[in-house]
């Protein structure tokens, strides 16, 4: 995929961003979503509307080009082994401390993604639809690539099913070791937590997108955040006929699995909250993070 966004267009997106990021709101930015890390901005460049994800600021172009190559690395993974990525591009441009790096993919309608098609089709086909993503997610999943197969980073373009979510590169190495610099994706916890976090944590939080029936039941409770509840029980029937050898999944196993993400979430975005108003207020610096308002879960 060619640079989608022409030069003077991706500077005046991070000039909007960093003005955004200075009075600790969106402003004039279109938000299309706010991830664990960061938000999705819609952009227009050449008559086109593009949906961009601004990555941590890297500390010089040797570390911008190693994400790049494992970005790339992962995108080919990934179609090797049947999830096929939206088109993504990588553009990056100079700011103070390092390298502006944005991940450019095309605007789709918000019809289009999953959460929202699943709303509006009949039961059978919502759960022929749960089964086929389950089935994708059971045919790509190994211990040397990971997935993030919530409802909300999957999209269906004229009827194929397309994956979202590919900033974050879940490849390993056969000793089990993270291939990704994972302490610039560590930057936006408050700095208190990050150690702990990086010793205590991490790899408990990132297991479960290497194992196939952990990512299925990261989708499954992920129905309730998408107030998808009705689709929960005969959800979780379909999914299992997926699973093959491994244990099946309960209803009540997803039902306590969402809580505790989302009780683990909430505590986490407060945690932000108050980084925010220290870092502002306290010390007198611009949050690096545009912050959702309150979730509804």
């Amino acid at each position: 995929m060619t640079a989608p966004l022409a030069l003077e267009d991706l500077v005046e997106l991070e000039r909007a961003l960093q003005a955004a990021l200075a009075r600790g709101e969106k402003g004039e930015l279109q938000i299309l979503g706010y991830g664990e890390i960061s938000c999705v901005v819609a952009w227009s460049s050449r008559g086109t509307r593009w949906a961009c994800k601004r990555l941590p600021t890297f500390p010089n172009a040797a570390s911008a080009e190693r994400y790049a190559a494992l970005f790339d690395e992962y995108l080919a993974s990934l179609r090797a082994h049947g999830v096929q990525p939206i088109e993504s591009a990588l553009q990056r441009t100079e700011v103070e401390g390092g390298l502006a790096v944005w991940c450019v993919q095309p605007m789709l309608a918000p019809t289009s993604l999953l959460p929202e098609w699943l709303r509006t089709a009949s039961t059978e086909d919502a759960l022929a639809m749960i089964e086929r993503v389950t089935r994708t997610i059971v045919g790509c999943v190994t211990p040397t690539l990971g997935l993030d197969a919530q409802a909300s980073n999957w999209v269906l373009v004229d009827g194929d099913l397309r994956y979202l979510d590919v900033t974050t590169p879940m490849l390993r190495d056969p000793t089990g070791a993270e291939r990704l610099e994972l302490d610039l994706f560590l930057a936006s916890l408050p700095w208190l937590m990050r150690p702990a976090v990086r010793r205590f944590m991490l790899r408990g939080i990132l297991d479960k997108y290497y194992d196939g029936r952990g990512v299925v039941l990261d989708l499954l409770g992920n129905l309730l955040k998408e107030h998808l509840d009705p689709l929960l029980a005969p959800a979780v029937t379909r999914a299992n006929t997926q699973l093959g050898t491994r244990p099946p999944i309960g209803e009540a196993e997803a039902r306590r699995y969402y809580a505790r993400d989302a009780s683990d979430w909430s505590l986490l975005q407060r945690l932000r909250r108050l980084d925010r108003a220290w870092q502002r207020s306290v010390r007198r610096r611009t949050y690096p993070f545009l912050l959702p308002g309150r979730i509804e879960r």
